[in-house]
């Protein structure tokens, strides 16, 4: 039977009290994965016959294996152990721990914390580890585990890609292979590997093709993905045949872009960024930077376009260049949407007289877009960079937000 009550609260009462109430749940939670790691400190398992502890948990609570492992691994990390002598060991994740205590992250925030842990090199610091969760822990209360995960993955990059190389020189990377057999029926079956570059620019050829034709009285375009980019792919070829015809693709034509860092260019040091956020040596960047269809965008040292030339129609190639070398994707909280599959959108709508430029504009999905357009959330540009405040309802405070996935990039 339905709660009499619920029809007479407002919308934003609805949504405050799912979040209420599902703060309860994750508090529960936690008081499960202590009870859980009090049964692992006192080797319950083998008390009860099981050769382990998720065993024990499937049979008494129905679970599958891999959701017993997942928690039994959580608690042991968020729980303080007593060693032999009878001393008290703290959490291996304090930080996180104090966060699910309270209710703040849910069994899956904590299964993204923990991967991101992991990837730490083994001699890190102590003290930079904590920092390291004290970060992603913080970045955990405002986002989703999967946005948790790309944020930290970004985070242990930048913290550790200065370490020094290892002795033995790393293999090098295997080259590009394609596989092209014709079958007695006629059919052609292919099968490639791509080094990341070419598989760049390959998926940046690809995408505008791919996408889902318009809705009709039909409906939705029955496709799937693999089949819109088998017919992609077939376009593709009959436009590389018409190579002057090629489509474009937000606003130019299809092209890749390499971001950079103007000192680690003038010291052929670091990385530079492809569109698709995969991050190539500086030593290749020359190379590539010749090559037809890519522009290469330096950036200063507070990542403001220094040179994207000059053209005066409505979100021109140059802008939306300086643009994707700003935002880098999408620059909604927690999106790691590509630069090609994003929007120019004017933060002061050009209806109510906003200008076309720079400093006006934003990178969003469609869906972000969207969201942008029909609801509470306000986006503004401050010192160079968007800023996002989400409405009411789900900040009382509306405090502003940023994409740090791509902040590092």
């Amino acid at each position: 039977m339905s709660d009499p009550r619920l029809p007479l609260l407002s919308t934003g009462e609805l949504l405050r009290s799912i979040v209420g109430k599902v703060t309860e749940i994750r508090d529960r939670e936690y008081a499960v994965m202590q009870e859980i790691a009090e049964l692992n400190r006192r080797g319950a398992a083998a008390e009860l016959g099981y050769k382990t502890l998720p065993q024990v948990l499937r049979h008494a609570l129905r679970w599958d294996p891999t959701t017993a492992r997942r928690w039994v691994e959580q608690a042991v990390l968020l729980s303080s152990e007593i060693t032999p002598t009878g001393s008290e060991v703290a959490a291996r994740l304090a930080v996180t721990a104090a966060a699910a205590a309270e209710g703040t992250l849910s069994i899956e925030h904590v299964a993204a914390v923990a991967e991101v842990m992991k990837t730490l090199p083994a001699e890190a610091e102590p003290h930079l580890a904590a920092q390291v969760e004290a970060q992603v822990v913080d970045y955990a209360h405002e986002h989703a585990p999967a946005e948790v995960r790309a944020r930290g993955t970004t985070l242990t990059y930048a913290l550790f890609q200065n370490d020094p190389e290892p002795r033995d020189p790393e293999p090098e990377p295997a080259g590009n292979r394609l596989t092209l057999r014709q079958s007695k029926t006629g059919d052609w079956k292919l099968a490639a590997t791509m080094d990341a570059v070419t598989g760049a620019k390959f998926a940046t050829l690809l995408d505008p093709l791919a996408k889902p034709r318009p809705s009709t009285a039909e409906g939705p375009d029955p496709r799937s993905r693999d089949e819109r980019q088998g017919d992609a792919l077939a376009e593709l070829i009959d436009l590389t045949l018409r190579a002057d015809q090629l489509p474009e693709h937000g606003g130019e034509p299809v092209t890749l872009t390499l971001t950079m860092a103007y000192e680690d260019l003038a010291a052929q040091a670091g990385a530079a960024t492809l569109d698709s956020g995969e991050r190539i040596p500086a030593d290749q960047v020359r190379q590539l930077a010749c090559s037809a269809g890519i522009i290469p965008i330096v950036l200063g040292s507070r990542s403001q376009p220094l040179d994207v030339g000059r053209r005066s129609r409505l979100f021109t190639a140059s802008i939306r260049r300086a643009l994707v070398a700003r935002d880098h994707g999408c620059a909604f909280p927690g999106c790691s949407r590509p630069p090609k599959h994003c929007d120019a959108h004017h933060v002061h709508h050009w209806a109510d007289g906003g200008d076309t430029r720079i400093d006006n504009g934003v990178l969003l999905c469609r869906h972000h877009h969207t969201l942008i357009h029909r609801s509470g959330w306000e986006v503004t540009i401050e010192q160079g960079v968007p800023v996002f405040y989400p409405p009411a309802w789900l900040d009382p405070q509306r405090r502003p937000r940023r994409n740090q996935l791509h902040t590092a990039a």
